[in-house]
Protein backbone atom coordinates (compact mmCIF):
# COMPACT_ATOMS: atom_id res chain seq x y z
CA UNK A 1 0.00 0.00 0.00
CA UNK A 2 2.72 2.60 0.60
CA UNK A 3 4.85 1.85 -2.45
CA UNK A 4 0.83 2.26 -4.16
CA UNK A 5 0.91 5.86 -2.10
CA UNK A 6 4.29 6.87 -3.24
CA UNK A 7 3.37 6.35 -6.74
CA UNK A 8 0.45 8.22 -7.13
CA UNK A 9 1.79 11.40 -5.01
CA UNK A 10 5.16 11.23 -7.45
CA UNK A 11 2.73 10.85 -10.43
CA UNK A 12 0.77 14.21 -9.49
CA UNK A 13 3.85 15.91 -8.21
CA UNK A 14 4.93 16.20 -11.86
CA UNK A 15 1.52 17.76 -12.84
CA UNK A 16 -0.45 18.95 -9.92
CA UNK A 17 -0.77 22.68 -9.44
CA UNK A 18 0.29 23.81 -5.64
CA UNK A 19 -2.46 23.10 -2.98
CA UNK A 20 -3.57 26.73 -1.71
CA UNK A 21 -4.11 25.64 1.68
CA UNK A 22 -5.21 29.77 3.25
CA UNK A 23 -7.57 29.55 0.27
CA UNK A 24 -9.18 25.81 1.48
CA UNK A 25 -9.18 26.95 5.20
CA UNK A 26 -11.48 29.75 4.21
CA UNK A 27 -13.35 27.85 1.93
CA UNK A 28 -13.98 25.69 4.54
CA UNK A 29 -14.72 28.39 7.37
CA UNK A 30 -17.15 30.36 4.84
CA UNK A 31 -18.84 26.96 4.44
CA UNK A 32 -19.37 26.72 8.44
CA UNK A 33 -21.12 30.13 8.89
CA UNK A 34 -23.54 29.79 5.65
CA UNK A 35 -26.67 30.07 7.46
CA UNK A 36 -28.07 33.14 8.44
CA UNK A 37 -27.49 34.37 11.57
CA UNK A 38 -24.86 31.18 12.77
CA UNK A 39 -22.19 31.87 15.02
CA UNK A 40 -18.62 29.97 13.99
CA UNK A 41 -18.93 28.23 17.24
CA UNK A 42 -22.33 26.93 17.02
CA UNK A 43 -21.95 26.07 13.41
CA UNK A 44 -19.06 24.23 14.38
CA UNK A 45 -20.83 22.11 17.10
CA UNK A 46 -23.71 21.20 14.32
CA UNK A 47 -21.38 20.11 12.05
CA UNK A 48 -19.90 17.78 15.05
CA UNK A 49 -23.02 16.31 15.69
CA UNK A 50 -23.56 16.13 12.13
CA UNK A 51 -20.21 14.16 11.73
CA UNK A 52 -20.80 11.85 14.89
CA UNK A 53 -24.08 10.67 13.48
CA UNK A 54 -22.86 9.36 10.21
CA UNK A 55 -19.99 7.80 11.72
CA UNK A 56 -22.28 6.11 14.21
CA UNK A 57 -24.75 5.01 11.50
CA UNK A 58 -21.75 3.81 9.32
CA UNK A 59 -20.09 1.66 12.68
CA UNK A 60 -23.85 0.40 13.64
CA UNK A 61 -23.95 -0.84 9.82
CA UNK A 62 -20.89 -1.98 10.05
CA UNK A 63 -21.90 -4.38 12.79
CA UNK A 64 -25.22 -5.21 12.31
CA UNK A 65 -23.91 -6.67 9.07
CA UNK A 66 -19.88 -7.84 10.37
CA UNK A 67 -19.47 -5.94 6.48
CA UNK A 68 -15.23 -5.19 7.74
CA UNK A 69 -13.07 -7.89 9.08
CA UNK A 70 -9.63 -8.17 10.12
CA UNK A 71 -7.43 -8.12 7.49
CA UNK A 72 -9.75 -6.74 4.95
CA UNK A 73 -8.61 -4.95 2.27
CA UNK A 74 -11.60 -2.46 1.19
CA UNK A 75 -11.81 -1.22 -2.52
CA UNK A 76 -13.70 2.10 -1.56
CA UNK A 77 -15.25 2.76 -5.05
CA UNK A 78 -15.29 6.52 -5.49
CA UNK A 79 -17.52 8.48 -8.20
CA UNK A 80 -16.89 12.07 -7.42
CA UNK A 81 -20.30 12.16 -6.23
CA UNK A 82 -21.39 13.75 -2.35
CA UNK A 83 -21.90 10.02 -1.33
CA UNK A 84 -18.72 7.97 -2.40
CA UNK A 85 -16.56 11.20 -1.03
CA UNK A 86 -18.33 11.28 2.51
CA UNK A 87 -18.06 7.17 2.12
CA UNK A 88 -14.36 7.17 2.12
CA UNK A 89 -13.86 10.23 4.77
CA UNK A 90 -16.02 8.42 7.53
CA UNK A 91 -14.38 5.20 6.76
CA UNK A 92 -11.39 6.79 7.27
CA UNK A 93 -11.80 8.02 10.64
CA UNK A 94 -13.36 4.69 11.49
CA UNK A 95 -10.07 3.20 10.44
CA UNK A 96 -8.15 5.03 12.91
CA UNK A 97 -10.10 3.68 16.25
CA UNK A 98 -10.91 0.46 14.78
CA UNK A 99 -10.52 -2.72 17.25
CA UNK A 100 -9.17 -4.11 13.68
CA UNK A 101 -7.09 -3.53 11.01
CA UNK A 102 -8.55 -2.91 7.49
CA UNK A 103 -6.75 -1.68 4.69
CA UNK A 104 -8.44 1.30 2.52
CA UNK A 105 -8.07 1.20 -1.67
CA UNK A 106 -9.83 4.07 -3.10
CA UNK A 107 -10.67 3.35 -7.23
CA UNK A 108 -12.58 5.28 -9.88
CA UNK A 109 -13.69 3.92 -12.87
CA UNK A 110 -12.81 6.68 -15.41
CA UNK A 111 -15.80 5.91 -18.07
CA UNK A 112 -14.06 8.53 -20.68
CA UNK A 113 -17.33 10.62 -20.31
CA UNK A 114 -16.42 13.84 -22.39
CA UNK A 115 -15.37 16.99 -20.43
CA UNK A 116 -14.79 14.46 -17.59
CA UNK A 117 -12.34 16.20 -15.54
CA UNK A 118 -9.58 13.49 -15.12
CA UNK A 119 -7.31 15.63 -12.68
CA UNK A 120 -9.66 16.60 -9.34
CA UNK A 121 -9.91 12.91 -8.27
CA UNK A 122 -6.58 11.94 -8.51
CA UNK A 123 -5.53 15.46 -6.78
CA UNK A 124 -7.72 15.08 -4.12
CA UNK A 125 -6.58 11.59 -3.27
CA UNK A 126 -2.90 12.48 -3.91
CA UNK A 127 -3.33 15.42 -0.76
CA UNK A 128 -5.59 13.25 1.56
CA UNK A 129 -2.69 10.55 1.52
CA UNK A 130 -5.11 8.14 0.18
CA UNK A 131 -3.63 5.15 -1.93
CA UNK A 132 -5.90 4.70 -5.36
CA UNK A 133 -5.96 3.56 -8.87
CA UNK A 134 -7.81 5.07 -11.66
CA UNK A 135 -9.45 2.15 -13.98
CA UNK A 136 -9.93 3.28 -17.67
CA UNK A 137 -13.09 1.52 -18.98
CA UNK A 138 -14.72 3.52 -22.19
CA UNK A 139 -18.07 2.49 -20.77
CA UNK A 140 -19.67 5.67 -22.28
CA UNK A 141 -19.34 5.10 -25.78
CA UNK A 142 -20.78 1.58 -25.35
CA UNK A 143 -23.86 3.04 -23.58
CA UNK A 144 -24.20 5.67 -25.99
CA UNK A 145 -23.95 2.90 -29.19
CA UNK A 146 -26.96 1.02 -27.73
CA UNK A 147 -29.38 2.86 -26.14
CA UNK A 148 -31.19 5.49 -27.98
CA UNK A 149 -31.05 9.17 -27.47
CA UNK A 150 -33.27 10.95 -24.72
CA UNK A 151 -33.73 7.24 -23.32
CA UNK A 152 -32.83 5.87 -19.71
CA UNK A 153 -29.11 5.30 -19.62
CA UNK A 154 -28.56 4.32 -15.89
CA UNK A 155 -29.48 0.75 -16.22
CA UNK A 156 -26.95 -0.25 -18.84
CA UNK A 157 -24.01 2.12 -17.55
CA UNK A 158 -24.19 1.03 -14.26
CA UNK A 159 -24.08 -2.74 -15.27
CA UNK A 160 -21.49 -1.99 -17.07
CA UNK A 161 -19.51 -0.06 -14.63
CA UNK A 162 -20.21 -3.32 -11.68
CA UNK A 163 -18.90 -5.51 -13.81
CA UNK A 164 -15.51 -3.46 -14.62
CA UNK A 165 -15.24 -2.98 -10.91
CA UNK A 166 -16.16 -6.06 -9.83
CA UNK A 167 -13.06 -7.68 -11.94
CA UNK A 168 -10.98 -4.90 -10.76
CA UNK A 169 -11.32 -6.14 -7.20
CA UNK A 170 -10.56 -9.77 -7.86
CA UNK A 171 -6.54 -8.04 -9.73
CA UNK A 172 -5.96 -6.01 -6.54
CA UNK A 173 -6.73 -8.55 -4.28
CA UNK A 174 -9.41 -6.74 -2.83
CA UNK A 175 -11.92 -8.65 -0.14
CA UNK A 176 -14.89 -6.34 -0.25
CA UNK A 177 -16.01 -3.67 -2.39
CA UNK A 178 -17.24 -0.69 -0.97
CA UNK A 179 -20.33 1.42 -2.50
CA UNK A 180 -21.84 4.61 -0.95
CA UNK A 181 -25.60 4.06 -1.64
CA UNK A 182 -27.37 5.50 1.77
CA UNK A 183 -30.95 4.59 3.26
CA UNK A 184 -32.52 7.26 0.70
CA UNK A 185 -31.00 5.13 -2.50
CA UNK A 186 -32.12 1.82 -1.08
CA UNK A 187 -35.69 3.24 -0.32
CA UNK A 188 -35.82 4.64 -3.68
CA UNK A 189 -34.98 1.50 -5.26
CA UNK A 190 -37.59 -0.57 -3.18
CA UNK A 191 -40.14 1.17 -5.26
CA UNK A 192 -38.43 1.14 -8.33
CA UNK A 193 -38.68 -2.48 -8.39
CA UNK A 194 -42.29 -2.87 -6.82
CA UNK A 195 -43.49 0.10 -9.42
CA UNK A 196 -41.81 -0.80 -12.77
CA UNK A 197 -40.24 -4.56 -11.90
CA UNK A 198 -43.48 -5.98 -9.83
CA UNK A 199 -40.65 -7.14 -7.56
CA UNK A 200 -40.25 -6.38 -3.72
CA UNK A 201 -36.36 -5.82 -3.11
CA UNK A 202 -34.22 -3.10 -2.84
CA UNK A 203 -30.10 -2.94 -2.42
CA UNK A 204 -29.06 -5.34 0.96
CA UNK A 205 -26.48 -3.69 2.94
CA UNK A 206 -24.04 -6.57 2.76
CA UNK A 207 -24.45 -8.78 -1.23
CA UNK A 208 -22.20 -11.62 -2.34
CA UNK A 209 -22.23 -11.53 -5.93
CA UNK A 210 -24.16 -13.94 -8.56
CA UNK A 211 -20.75 -15.74 -9.22
CA UNK A 212 -19.76 -15.59 -5.33
CA UNK A 213 -16.24 -13.80 -6.15
CA UNK A 214 -17.16 -10.79 -4.72
CA UNK A 215 -18.72 -9.43 -1.73
CA UNK A 216 -20.18 -5.53 -2.22
CA UNK A 217 -20.87 -3.60 1.11
CA UNK A 218 -23.22 -0.28 1.73
CA UNK A 219 -21.85 1.34 4.85
CA UNK A 220 -23.87 4.39 4.50
CA UNK A 221 -26.98 2.10 4.43
CA UNK A 222 -28.30 3.94 8.21
CA UNK A 223 -27.43 7.42 6.32
CA UNK A 224 -29.81 10.09 5.43
CA UNK A 225 -28.94 11.42 2.20
CA UNK A 226 -29.61 14.98 3.54
CA UNK A 227 -27.26 14.43 6.57
CA UNK A 228 -24.68 13.43 3.24
CA UNK A 229 -25.60 16.52 1.11
CA UNK A 230 -24.66 18.96 4.66
CA UNK A 231 -21.58 17.15 5.81
CA UNK A 232 -20.48 17.32 1.65
CA UNK A 233 -21.09 20.74 1.50
CA UNK A 234 -19.26 21.47 4.85
CA UNK A 235 -16.25 19.37 3.78
CA UNK A 236 -15.96 21.05 0.49
CA UNK A 237 -15.63 17.75 -0.96
CA UNK A 238 -14.17 18.14 -5.60
CA UNK A 239 -18.00 17.12 -6.41
CA UNK A 240 -18.16 15.85 -10.31
CA UNK A 241 -21.63 15.99 -12.08
CA UNK A 242 -22.47 13.15 -14.21
CA UNK A 243 -23.10 14.04 -17.23
CA UNK A 244 -23.45 11.16 -18.98
CA UNK A 245 -27.32 10.85 -17.58
CA UNK A 246 -27.84 13.91 -15.19
CA UNK A 247 -29.33 16.09 -18.27
CA UNK A 248 -32.11 13.08 -18.61
CA UNK A 249 -35.42 14.04 -17.96
CA UNK A 250 -38.21 12.59 -15.71
CA UNK A 251 -36.30 9.07 -14.61
CA UNK A 252 -38.15 6.88 -13.22
CA UNK A 253 -35.71 7.33 -9.94
CA UNK A 254 -36.71 11.04 -10.15
CA UNK A 255 -40.26 11.01 -9.47
CA UNK A 256 -39.84 7.93 -7.09
CA UNK A 257 -37.53 10.79 -5.25
CA UNK A 258 -40.12 13.50 -5.58
CA UNK A 259 -43.22 11.09 -4.70
CA UNK A 260 -40.85 9.93 -1.24
CA UNK A 261 -40.32 13.31 -0.63
CA UNK A 262 -43.77 14.59 -0.80
CA UNK A 263 -44.40 11.74 1.27
CA UNK A 264 -41.76 12.80 4.21
CA UNK A 265 -43.39 16.38 3.98
CA UNK A 266 -46.75 14.92 5.26
CA UNK A 267 -45.54 12.65 8.04
CA UNK A 268 -42.15 12.82 8.45
CA UNK A 269 -40.47 9.76 9.72
CA UNK A 270 -42.25 8.11 7.29
CA UNK A 271 -39.13 6.78 4.87
CA UNK A 272 -37.38 6.16 8.37
CA UNK A 273 -40.71 3.56 8.65
CA UNK A 274 -40.27 2.13 5.16
CA UNK A 275 -36.64 1.90 5.64
CA UNK A 276 -37.16 -0.71 8.96
CA UNK A 277 -39.59 -2.14 7.12
CA UNK A 278 -37.08 -3.84 4.79
CA UNK A 279 -35.40 -5.40 7.81
CA UNK A 280 -38.92 -6.65 9.23
CA UNK A 281 -39.98 -8.83 6.57
CA UNK A 282 -42.69 -11.58 7.17
CA UNK A 283 -43.00 -14.02 4.68
CA UNK A 284 -46.43 -15.84 5.83
CA UNK A 285 -48.00 -12.53 5.50
CA UNK A 286 -47.27 -11.81 1.83
CA UNK A 287 -47.30 -14.07 -1.16
CA UNK A 288 -44.08 -15.58 -2.23
CA UNK A 289 -44.07 -19.50 -2.25
CA UNK A 290 -40.62 -19.56 -2.48
CA UNK A 291 -40.11 -18.02 0.80
CA UNK A 292 -43.21 -19.51 2.44
CA UNK A 293 -44.75 -22.99 2.07
CA UNK A 294 -48.45 -21.95 1.66
CA UNK A 295 -49.24 -25.46 -0.25
CA UNK A 296 -48.49 -27.72 2.92
CA UNK A 297 -50.41 -25.75 5.35
CA UNK A 298 -52.17 -27.83 7.73
CA UNK A 299 -54.48 -26.61 10.87
CA UNK A 300 -53.24 -27.92 14.25
CA UNK A 301 -55.73 -28.12 16.91
CA UNK A 302 -53.78 -29.55 19.77
CA UNK A 303 -53.11 -26.67 21.84
CA UNK A 304 -56.92 -26.48 22.09
CA UNK A 305 -58.68 -23.44 21.93
CA UNK A 306 -56.84 -20.18 21.66
CA UNK A 307 -58.50 -16.92 22.95
CA UNK A 308 -59.45 -14.78 19.83
CA UNK A 309 -57.76 -11.83 20.76
CA UNK A 310 -54.47 -13.14 20.67
CA UNK A 311 -55.46 -14.56 16.43
CA UNK A 312 -53.50 -12.58 14.37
Amino acid sequence: MDDLLSQNQAGLARRAPALNTEAASASATASLTKLPGATLPRARAEFNKLQKRLRRNVGKAIEDFNMIEAGDRLMVCLSGGKDSYAMLEVLRNLQKSAPIDFEIIAVNLDQKQPGFPEHILPDYLAREGVPFHILEKDTYSVVKSIIPEGKTTCGLCSRLRRGSLYGFAEEIGATKIALGHHRDDIVETLFLNMFYGGKLKAMPPKLLSDDKRNIVIRPMAYCKEADIARFAEHKQFPIIPCNLCGSQQNLQRQAIKKMLADWERQQPGRIENIFRAIANVAPSQLADGQLFDFNNLAIDRSLGVIDAINIS
